[in-house]
Protein backbone atom coordinates (compact mmCIF):
# COMPACT_ATOMS: atom_id res chain seq x y z
CA UNK A 1 0.00 0.00 0.00
CA UNK A 2 1.08 3.63 -1.06
CA UNK A 3 1.29 5.32 2.29
CA UNK A 4 -0.99 8.82 1.53
CA UNK A 5 0.90 12.40 1.64
CA UNK A 6 -0.41 15.60 2.55
CA UNK A 7 1.97 18.15 1.41
CA UNK A 8 1.98 22.07 1.91
CA UNK A 9 2.73 24.38 -0.42
CA UNK A 10 3.53 27.55 1.19
CA UNK A 11 4.31 29.73 -1.82
CA UNK A 12 5.85 33.00 -1.25
CA UNK A 13 3.97 33.40 1.81
CA UNK A 14 5.59 33.25 5.50
CA UNK A 15 7.86 34.95 7.80
CA UNK A 16 9.60 33.77 11.19
CA UNK A 17 6.48 34.27 12.82
CA UNK A 18 4.76 31.16 10.39
CA UNK A 19 6.94 28.91 12.08
CA UNK A 20 4.21 28.79 15.07
CA UNK A 21 1.90 27.20 13.06
CA UNK A 22 4.36 24.35 12.57
CA UNK A 23 4.58 24.02 16.25
CA UNK A 24 0.91 24.36 16.60
CA UNK A 25 1.17 21.44 14.08
CA UNK A 26 3.50 19.55 15.53
CA UNK A 27 1.18 19.79 18.86
CA UNK A 28 -1.83 18.92 16.36
CA UNK A 29 0.04 15.66 15.05
CA UNK A 30 3.09 14.60 17.26
CA UNK A 31 3.00 11.45 15.04
CA UNK A 32 0.69 10.60 12.16
CA UNK A 33 -1.15 7.64 10.32
CA UNK A 34 0.07 9.70 6.87
CA UNK A 35 3.24 11.43 5.98
CA UNK A 36 2.90 15.37 6.26
CA UNK A 37 5.06 17.75 4.37
CA UNK A 38 5.67 21.50 4.29
CA UNK A 39 7.56 23.30 1.74
CA UNK A 40 7.75 26.81 2.64
CA UNK A 41 9.96 29.85 0.73
CA UNK A 42 13.39 29.09 0.99
CA UNK A 43 14.03 31.87 3.29
CA UNK A 44 12.49 29.71 6.13
CA UNK A 45 13.62 26.19 4.90
CA UNK A 46 16.46 25.92 7.27
CA UNK A 47 14.44 27.03 10.59
CA UNK A 48 11.60 25.91 9.69
CA UNK A 49 13.20 22.64 9.66
CA UNK A 50 14.43 22.74 12.76
CA UNK A 51 11.37 23.01 14.86
CA UNK A 52 9.57 20.51 13.07
CA UNK A 53 8.26 17.24 14.65
CA UNK A 54 9.21 13.86 13.82
CA UNK A 55 5.94 13.96 11.88
CA UNK A 56 6.81 16.44 9.54
CA UNK A 57 9.28 16.68 6.50
CA UNK A 58 9.97 19.77 4.71
CA UNK A 59 10.87 20.16 0.97
CA UNK A 60 11.88 22.96 -1.28
CA UNK A 61 9.54 24.91 -3.79
CA UNK A 62 12.39 24.57 -6.93
CA UNK A 63 15.88 23.74 -7.44
CA UNK A 64 18.15 24.24 -10.23
CA UNK A 65 19.57 21.72 -12.20
CA UNK A 66 23.36 21.94 -11.81
CA UNK A 67 24.44 21.40 -8.33
CA UNK A 68 26.73 24.58 -8.06
CA UNK A 69 28.12 27.34 -9.90
CA UNK A 70 27.32 31.20 -11.60
CA UNK A 71 23.51 30.76 -11.14
CA UNK A 72 23.10 34.01 -9.16
CA UNK A 73 19.58 33.85 -6.63
CA UNK A 74 18.96 29.83 -7.80
CA UNK A 75 19.23 27.15 -5.33
CA UNK A 76 20.40 23.61 -5.93
CA UNK A 77 19.20 20.24 -4.90
CA UNK A 78 21.86 19.64 -2.35
CA UNK A 79 21.65 22.74 -0.57
CA UNK A 80 18.45 22.05 -0.07
CA UNK A 81 19.10 18.79 1.64
CA UNK A 82 21.92 20.60 3.36
CA UNK A 83 18.85 23.38 4.79
CA UNK A 84 17.07 19.85 5.97
CA UNK A 85 14.88 18.71 3.17
CA UNK A 86 13.58 15.69 1.71
CA UNK A 87 11.33 16.75 -0.58
CA UNK A 88 11.56 19.33 -3.27
CA UNK A 89 8.42 20.61 -5.76
CA UNK A 90 8.83 20.97 -9.29
CA UNK A 91 7.41 22.01 -12.22
CA UNK A 92 4.26 23.94 -10.50
CA UNK A 93 1.86 25.22 -12.97
CA UNK A 94 3.53 29.16 -11.67
CA UNK A 95 6.65 28.23 -12.12
CA UNK A 96 6.11 27.00 -15.39
CA UNK A 97 4.03 30.30 -16.35
CA UNK A 98 5.80 32.53 -14.02
CA UNK A 99 9.57 31.80 -15.40
CA UNK A 100 8.50 29.51 -18.51
CA UNK A 101 9.77 26.19 -17.27
CA UNK A 102 9.38 23.48 -20.02
CA UNK A 103 8.71 20.00 -20.06
CA UNK A 104 12.40 19.65 -20.42
CA UNK A 105 13.48 22.03 -17.63
CA UNK A 106 11.44 19.93 -15.46
CA UNK A 107 12.96 17.12 -16.29
CA UNK A 108 16.84 18.13 -16.00
CA UNK A 109 15.58 19.59 -12.19
CA UNK A 110 13.98 15.89 -11.12
CA UNK A 111 17.10 14.35 -12.48
CA UNK A 112 18.98 16.56 -10.00
CA UNK A 113 16.89 16.02 -7.14
CA UNK A 114 16.71 12.11 -7.33
CA UNK A 115 20.73 12.37 -7.86
CA UNK A 116 20.83 14.55 -5.01
CA UNK A 117 18.43 12.03 -2.62
CA UNK A 118 15.70 14.41 -2.49
CA UNK A 119 11.83 13.23 -3.42
CA UNK A 120 10.49 15.32 -6.35
CA UNK A 121 6.94 16.52 -6.47
CA UNK A 122 6.57 16.68 -10.37
CA UNK A 123 3.48 18.97 -11.07
CA UNK A 124 1.35 18.29 -13.57
CA UNK A 125 -2.28 19.93 -15.02
CA UNK A 126 -4.22 21.93 -17.88
CA UNK A 127 -5.42 25.41 -18.03
CA UNK A 128 -8.80 26.86 -18.43
CA UNK A 129 -8.97 26.56 -22.05
CA UNK A 130 -7.24 23.14 -22.09
CA UNK A 131 -9.88 21.88 -20.42
CA UNK A 132 -12.80 23.35 -21.94
CA UNK A 133 -11.04 22.26 -25.40
CA UNK A 134 -11.17 18.70 -24.58
CA UNK A 135 -7.26 18.18 -24.12
CA UNK A 136 -6.93 17.52 -20.75
CA UNK A 137 -5.59 14.22 -21.00
CA UNK A 138 -3.62 15.16 -24.13
CA UNK A 139 -1.61 18.03 -21.97
CA UNK A 140 -1.15 15.60 -18.75
CA UNK A 141 0.19 12.54 -21.07
CA UNK A 142 2.53 15.48 -22.72
CA UNK A 143 3.69 16.87 -19.40
CA UNK A 144 4.42 13.21 -18.13
CA UNK A 145 6.29 12.34 -21.09
CA UNK A 146 8.90 14.91 -21.08
CA UNK A 147 8.64 16.06 -17.41
CA UNK A 148 9.67 12.28 -15.78
CA UNK A 149 13.21 10.89 -17.05
CA UNK A 150 14.04 7.47 -16.90
CA UNK A 151 15.68 7.03 -13.57
CA UNK A 152 16.66 4.05 -11.13
CA UNK A 153 14.23 4.60 -8.01
CA UNK A 154 11.87 6.75 -9.86
CA UNK A 155 9.06 4.96 -7.37
CA UNK A 156 10.32 7.25 -5.19
CA UNK A 157 9.07 10.30 -6.88
CA UNK A 158 5.58 11.73 -6.60
CA UNK A 159 3.56 13.50 -9.26
CA UNK A 160 0.70 16.39 -8.43
CA UNK A 161 -2.38 16.70 -10.51
CA UNK A 162 -2.89 20.37 -10.30
CA UNK A 163 -5.29 21.79 -13.19
CA UNK A 164 -4.71 25.10 -12.97
CA UNK A 165 -8.17 26.82 -13.15
CA UNK A 166 -8.61 25.45 -9.49
CA UNK A 167 -5.39 26.95 -8.11
CA UNK A 168 -6.56 28.81 -5.33
CA UNK A 169 -9.55 30.02 -6.95
CA UNK A 170 -12.12 27.71 -4.79
CA UNK A 171 -12.82 26.16 -7.83
CA UNK A 172 -12.59 22.37 -7.75
CA UNK A 173 -13.11 19.78 -10.86
CA UNK A 174 -15.96 17.13 -10.00
CA UNK A 175 -15.26 13.89 -8.22
CA UNK A 176 -15.32 11.85 -11.80
CA UNK A 177 -13.27 14.42 -13.22
CA UNK A 178 -10.53 14.31 -10.33
CA UNK A 179 -10.87 10.19 -10.79
CA UNK A 180 -10.61 10.42 -14.60
CA UNK A 181 -7.18 12.02 -14.56
CA UNK A 182 -5.66 10.40 -11.61
CA UNK A 183 -6.68 6.68 -13.71
CA UNK A 184 -4.99 7.90 -16.50
CA UNK A 185 -1.78 9.36 -14.76
CA UNK A 186 -2.04 5.66 -12.87
CA UNK A 187 -2.41 3.74 -16.29
CA UNK A 188 0.45 6.25 -17.65
CA UNK A 189 2.93 5.37 -15.61
CA UNK A 190 2.16 1.70 -15.26
CA UNK A 191 3.31 1.29 -19.23
CA UNK A 192 6.25 3.61 -18.92
CA UNK A 193 8.05 2.31 -16.07
CA UNK A 194 5.82 -1.22 -15.06
CA UNK A 195 5.67 -2.29 -11.51
CA UNK A 196 7.60 0.99 -10.17
CA UNK A 197 4.86 2.66 -10.88
CA UNK A 198 3.04 0.95 -7.88
CA UNK A 199 5.01 2.78 -5.65
CA UNK A 200 4.77 6.45 -7.01
CA UNK A 201 1.90 8.64 -5.12
CA UNK A 202 -0.26 10.57 -6.97
CA UNK A 203 -1.41 13.88 -5.39
CA UNK A 204 -4.34 16.02 -5.84
CA UNK A 205 -4.14 19.75 -5.51
CA UNK A 206 -6.24 22.93 -5.90
CA UNK A 207 -8.45 24.27 -3.79
CA UNK A 208 -8.78 21.35 -1.08
CA UNK A 209 -9.69 22.50 2.48
CA UNK A 210 -11.30 20.60 4.97
CA UNK A 211 -14.74 20.86 4.37
CA UNK A 212 -14.10 19.14 0.94
CA UNK A 213 -10.40 16.45 1.82
CA UNK A 214 -12.25 13.62 2.73
CA UNK A 215 -14.21 13.71 -0.60
CA UNK A 216 -11.98 13.80 -2.69
CA UNK A 217 -9.50 11.42 -0.73
CA UNK A 218 -12.29 8.44 -1.55
CA UNK A 219 -11.57 9.32 -5.21
CA UNK A 220 -9.51 6.25 -6.47
CA UNK A 221 -6.02 6.83 -7.32
CA UNK A 222 -6.32 9.92 -5.09
CA UNK A 223 -2.72 9.10 -2.97
CA UNK A 224 -2.80 12.38 -0.82
CA UNK A 225 -2.74 16.58 -1.52
CA UNK A 226 -0.54 19.18 -2.39
CA UNK A 227 -2.24 22.26 -0.73
CA UNK A 228 -1.65 25.91 -1.00
CA UNK A 229 -3.29 28.52 1.15
CA UNK A 230 -4.99 25.84 3.40
CA UNK A 231 -1.38 24.94 4.56
CA UNK A 232 -0.34 28.28 6.31
CA UNK A 233 -2.80 27.80 9.20
CA UNK A 234 -2.47 24.55 11.13
CA UNK A 235 -6.14 24.33 11.68
CA UNK A 236 -6.91 24.31 8.25
CA UNK A 237 -4.14 21.77 7.23
CA UNK A 238 -5.00 20.01 10.22
CA UNK A 239 -8.40 19.19 9.46
CA UNK A 240 -7.29 18.25 5.82
CA UNK A 241 -4.34 15.62 7.59
CA UNK A 242 -7.55 14.22 9.27
CA UNK A 243 -9.38 13.61 6.67
CA UNK A 244 -6.66 12.12 5.09
CA UNK A 245 -6.04 9.70 8.08
CA UNK A 246 -9.52 8.48 7.80
CA UNK A 247 -9.06 7.60 4.11
CA UNK A 248 -5.65 6.06 4.16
Amino acid sequence: MRRKLAAGNWKMNGTSASLAEVEALNTAHPTAGVDILICPPATLLSRLSGVAGPAIATGGQDCHAAAAGAHTGDISADMLLDAGASHVILGHSERRADHGETDGTVHVKTVAALNAGLVPVVCVGETEVERDDGKTLQVIGTQLAGSLPDFAGIDRLVVAYEPVWAIGTGRVPTLGQIAEVHDFIRATLAERFGAAAEGMRLLYGGSVKPSNAAEIFAVSNVDGALVGGASLKASDFSGIIAALEQAA
